[in-house]
Parts: structure tokens; C-alpha cells; sequence
């Protein structure tokens, strides 16, 4: 019998083992699989739905490895192992960090020395050839770039990096695959069931409808969200561009294809994935066709699959979007939980660009305040650089809130990081300017962007500043690579004919393994992040389930951050100026931390302090708690 009482297919009955643990799961998990699947797709269809993703279960079960196996009961033991402050990302391309997945593999001992438990490898899975919008036009979800070795060799890179506490993390594209893709080539072939994929219309009516309410992604260069397709004889959905083709999540086979997908790469070894453009996946005409109501029901669907068969594995969303829309992603009200295990805080990585520039924390307060606490299961990825560019993701109340106009300051913080307001230490590049709405995005690296291209004295001191504010808001803080050593733009981004036109390449540069090996640290960046990690590791309240609270600026040059903890409160207070700046004394009453016993985790020892307010040097972080009391030998 199926797990609906729809009598299951026979050619399962006897040939694909079970266990307990998976019977358990599988018992324990469909109610709420099968009710998702109500909401999506109707009472009508979500049984026959919900019978075959069991059997996509049961067959990855099946197959799954021993290791992998023995690391689902281990997971399952501590749900909490992703949320921990000993967790640290790395985000690289696997060809810019050492070549090939084999190279990879001989460079663990560095990511380990590093502190590594979470390495996030940029697009690998066999792309199209030609423009691939950096390998997110994904051709063969089954298979590796040539260039980068095969399957085999990334099952042996996640067995080795699984072998030293280090999850792979790879990245699966949700919202479109490329037109070479084999289903886009049955659909272009005539294959109508093929043809349901994809969001094809016969003439411009719908997609003119559509595209009335639909903002432009890559204005520069890919303008509109459809493209006409002679083998189709169709017009095609491409959000992106016209050689992505947007899949049809309103066909529940779409949803079984990338079901089988993620426990395939999940067998393999993978155990985290970055769900690509999850925001785009389900279309309203009307609306802007992003955050709408089945993405998260869709995601936890998924989710749900995934912890039956193999429930080592983490969803993370890649959902770049407004703050009031960002915590859906890891599940509010009904769904707290149960959508993504982890989310990226685009929103703390915009601020602290902002405050570096502005050397105001009062936007920063606000816009942060607005963010709900995640649910106590999940947990914020928090970053200062990434791979993609900066957009201003400033909501106009918050700005409202605090007095500021947001399209000035928009263009301030445009005008700023591409070094073209005046005193400016940053050097990043425009990308994708739009003139209908005056929008400038920004490329460049964290170092540059921070001043150390321009020579700045201070540059080394905002850096570490950055990663201290991420590295102490709690979540799963992670590294790009490079950053870690304070490398610049790449001058040579555009002498590849596959980059020229898209200036993100600047702070993709290539690991120079000849400054690494060389143990080369003049400006002290590296070994300042590894204190700051070093720290954090030892501070119980950076666990991702305590709550963060951002206070009102007393002084609006520093940013406050508590962090309560049973062990007692966390006060994070950032000087994001280069001047000197104070924590006022009522923050430290309010906390209960106005005591002899007070010290900053960061410099091991009591802070300067006058008339009960904490002095704070230029760019300085401080990470303040009561240290525990001495013990004496006597007892009482």
C-alpha cells in the first residue's frame, strides 16, 4: 500500500530495501508532505504527487552509502551542529581556488588550519558551453565541468572534506536550466510533455501582460523576461537571459525531476544546497513573480523529501530580496522551520557597507529591527563580500524612519563605492546601471571596497571591523574567498573573452598560492580574522538559536548588538567611523554588565573605560560580557 493508500506499483516489492529509521521518517513526515502538496497542486493531484516523491525517497535511500547513512543518525542526534559558533563557511569558485576538484582536495589542510566546517564550491555542474551567466545555465545537473574532473573526483572531495568536519555546500539552480538543457532539447524537439517544463506561449499577449508588472534583472544586457524561440515556434520565460529557460513549477513533474536531483548529488556526498533563484520559481501575472506564496510551499516539499531520505542535508536560500520578505525563507507562522534550514542576511551585508560609508549606524538600527528573529531551528548565513555585486537593497520607510532620503542616499552609496564621491577610499565598478530608475549596482572585492586599493591607513581596520559585525550577529558567518588575505581587484577581469562583460569577475580573482604558502601577512588581515574566529569559537552565545537584538544608537557612530545567552547577555558594539566613539554607560546598566567582572572577548581584557562609558578607537569591535568568576580552590 502507498503512503496515501493508493496501492503502490509493484515493480517495488521486493527489490528496493527499507529500514526502520527510513519507515519511521517516511510514517512521521507524509501528513505533512501530502498537506504541502494540497496547497500547491489540489486535493485531486497531491496524493498521486506525494506517491511518487515516497518512491524517489525509498530508491535514494536504498542507494545511500554507509558513511552517508551514519552521518543522517549523527545529524539527527544534533539537529543543532549547523548553528554552532565553531561553524565557519568558505565560498569559492573551484577553478579560482585551486584548479580542478582534485586540487581542491589537496587544498583541505588549508581550509581546516582556517577553521573551516562549511565549503560552498560555486556553479560546477555541467553548464553550456559559451555564455552561461557563470555556470547558473545549467545543461546536466548529473554531471561535473570537464574541466574540473567528474563525478567520481567530487565524491571524493566530499568524502575527504566530510572525513575533516567540513559540509559541501553546492549550489542548485531552481528557477531555470539552460536551453541545451535535455529537457529544453525535447521540448524544441516536439516532445509536448517536454514542452510542460517550460512557460511557453504561442503569442506576445500573456507575456505583455505579464511583463507590465515584471522588473527587468540584467537590464544591460538581457532586457525583458521572454524570448522568441524558432525551433520552439513559442515564446519562452527567461527571467534571466535568453539562453535560460524558466521551468513550470505548476507541473508536479518538475518538482519529482529536482526531488531526484538533490538525493542524487545528496548520495554523492553533497550536504548542503544553495537553492538558486528560489524567489523566481512560481509565477502570478499581476505581481512581480518573486516571494510568492508556493515558493515556500514548493521548498518545503522538497525540504520534506530530503529529510526522509537522507536528513544529513541543508537547504539554504538564495533569496536576495527586501527585508520584510526575507524571513519566509526560513519559515514564518505554519511554515517556521520548515522551508530552509538557512537563509543569507542580505540585509547585514548592505548595512555594513552602508555604515562604512555613512559612518551612521541609525538606518542600520532601524532596517535591522525590522527583521523578525529566524526560528530558533534555522539560521541566518551572514557574509561581508560574496561572489555576485552589491545592490542597495534599502527599503524607503527605513530610510523615511530615521530622516534620510533613500534615493539620495542610494546614490550616495553608488557615487561612494565606485570612487567617484569625493574623499571616497573605495574602488568598485558600476554594474548594470539602470536609467529608468537610477539603480547602480557595485562590484569590487572587500578589500578594495574597503580602501586598501586606494592606500587608505585605515583599511585593514575597517576590514576586520566587517568581518567582526558578521562574525558576531550569530548565524553561519561565511568567508569569500580571498578575503581572508585582503586580496584587491583583479586588473585583469576582462582579458577573458567569457568575462568582458560582466565586471563581477573584478573580485573573482585567482588564489595566489605563492602569497598563502609564503605565509605572507604584512597588513596583519589574515591573522586579525583568525583571532576574531578564534574568539568566536569560544563564546556560547553566538549560537545561532539565541536571539539577536539591535539597541537604538546612543551614540549614532556605533552599532550595538546583544546576544542573550543563559550564561548572560553578549553586547557587540562597533565603531564603524575613524574617529573615536563611546558605548554609553545606561547600555551597560540596562545589560546588567556594569560590573568589575566586565571584559572584551576580542582583546582578553577589561575595556578603557571613563565615568562608566566604554572608549571605543577607530573602526574598533568589541565583543563584551562578564567573564566567569575565578575559581579559588575554597569551597563554601
Amino acid at each position: 500500500m502507498s503512503v496515501t493508500g493508493v496501492p503502490a506499483p509493484d515493480i517495488l516489492a521486493g527489490v528496493i530495501p527499507s529500514d526502520a529509521g527510513f519507515e519511521t521518517r517516511l510514517e512521521e513526515w507524509t501528513p505533512d508532505l501530502l498537506g504541502t502538496l494540497v496547497r500547491v497542486y489540489g486535493a485531486d493531484a497531491a496524493p498521486a504527487v506525494a506517491d511518487r516523491l515516497a518512491e524517489i525517497a525509498r530508491a535514494a535511500h536504498a542507494e545511500r552509502a554507509g558513511g552517508l547513512r551514519e552521518l543522517d543518525e549523527r545529524r539527527l542526534r544534533e539537529p543543532d551542529w549547523f548553528q554552532r559558533s565553531s561553524m565557519l563557511g568558505y565560498a569559492a569558485y573551484a577553478d579560482r581556488f585551486a584548479g580542478t576538484l582534485r586540487g581542491v582536495e589537496e587544498r583541505v589542510p588549508y581550509l581546516r588550519d582556517l577553521g573551516v566546517t562549511y565549503l560552498h564550491l560555486m556553479p560546477l555542474l555541467t553548464p553550456r558551453s559559451g555564455p552561461n551567466d557563470g555556470g547558473y545555465a545549467v545543461q546536466d545537473y548529473r554531471s561535473v565541468r570537464p574541466d574540473l574532473g567528474d563525478v567520481d573526483d567530487l565524491r571524493a572531495l566530499a568524502t575527504t572534506l566530510r572525513g575533516e568536519g567540513i559540509s559541501l555546500c553546492l549550489d542548485l539552480v531552481l528557477n531555470h536550466v539552460a536551453r541545451e538543457h535535455g529537457w529544453a532539447a525535447a521540448a524544441r524537439a516536439g516532445d509536448a510533455e517536454l514542452r510542460g517544463y517550460f512557460h511557453v506561449f504561442d503569442d506576445r499577449e500573456l507575456p505583455d501582460a505579464y511583463e507590465a508588472t515584471l522588473p527587468e534583472v540584467f537590464p544591460d544586457f538581457a532586457p525583458g523576461s521572454f524570448t522568441w524561440d524558432d525551433e520552439l515556434a513559442g515564446w519562452v520565460w527567461t527571467t534571466f537571459n535568453d539562453y535560460q529557460w524558466d521551468v513550470n513549477w505548476s507541473n508536479p513533474a518538475v518538482l519529482c525531476e529536482y526531488a531526484e536531483i538533490i538525493l542524487a548529488l545528496a548520495n554523492v556526498g553533497v550536504e548542503v544546497f544553495r537553492l538558486d533563484a528560489i524567489a523566481f520559481i512560481w509565477k502570478r501575472l499581476g505581481t512581480v513573480c518573486q516571494n510568492e506564496p508556493e515558493v515556500h510551499e514548493l521548498t518545503r516539499a522538497l525540504r520534506t523529501v530530503a529529510r526522509i531520505a537522507a536528513p544529513a542535508v541543508l537547504f539554504k536560500a538564495e533569496a536576495i530580496v527586501g527585508p520584510s520578505d526575507l524571513p519566509a525563507y526560513l519559515g514564518v507562522g505554519e511554515h517556521a522551520g520548515r522551508v530552509s534550514d538557512l537563509a543569507y542576511h542580505n540585509g547585514l551585508m548592505v548595512q555594513v557597507w552602508s555604515m562604512l560609508a555613512s559612518g551612521d549606524t541609525r538606518l542600520t538600527a532601524r532596517a535591522l529591527q525590522q527583521v523578525p528573529q529566524p526560528p530558533s531551528t534555522t539560521a541566518w548565513t551572514t557574509y561581508v563580500r560574496c561572489h555576485d555585486d552589491i545592490g542597495w537593497a534599502i527599503a524607503d520607510e527605513d530610510a523615511h524612519a530615521v530622516g534620510m532620503d533613500p534615493w539620495a542616499h542610494r546614490r550616495f552609496l553608488s557615487d561612494w563605492y565606485s570612487g567617484a564621491y569625493p574623499g571616497s577610499w573605495a574602488r568598485g565598478l558600476v554594474f548594470q546601471r539602470n536609467e529608468a530608475t537610477g539603480d547602480r549596482r557595485i562590484s569590487g572585492s572587500l578589500a578594495s571596497l574597503a580602501g586598501l586599493e586606494a592606500g587608505d591607513p585605515q583599511a585593514t581596520a575597517r576590514i576586520l571591523l566587517a568581518h567582526a559585525i558578521v562574525l558576531g550577529f550569530g548565524g553561519l558567518p561565511v568567508i569569500w574567498m580571498g578575503d581572508e588575505l585582503g586580496l584587491l581587484n583583479d586588473p585583469g577581469w576582462a582579458d577573458d573573452p567569457a568575462h568582458a562583460d560582466d565586471n563581477r569577475w573584478v573580485h573573482r580573482p585567482r588564489m595566489p598560492w605563492d602569497v598563502v604558502d609564503g605565509t605572507q601577512d604584512p597588513r596583519g588581515i589574515t591573522s586579525g580574522l583568525q583571532h576574531l574566529l578564534d574568539v568566536r569559537r569560544s563564546l556560547p552565545h553566538l549560537h545561532a538559536a539565541s536571539p539577536t537584538e539591535v539597541w537604538d544608537p546612543r551614540d549614532p557612530r556605533v552599532l550595538l548588538v546583544v546576544r542573550r545567552h543563559p550564561t548572560g547577555p553578549l553586547l557587540a558594539a562597533y565603531n564603524v567611523t575613524g574617529e573615536e566613539a563611546w558605548v554609553e554607560a545606561d547600555v551597560l546598566h540596562w545589560l546588567g554588565l556594569h560590573t568589575d567582572g566586565l571584559r572584551d572577548a576580542i582583546s582578553g581584557s577589561a575595556p578603557s573605560m571613563h565615568e562608566g562609558a566604554i572608549r571605543l578607537d577607530p573602526y574598533a569591535a568589541v565583543w563584551l560580557h562578564e567573564s566567569a568568576p575565578e575559581k579559588t580552590g575554597l569551597t563554601t
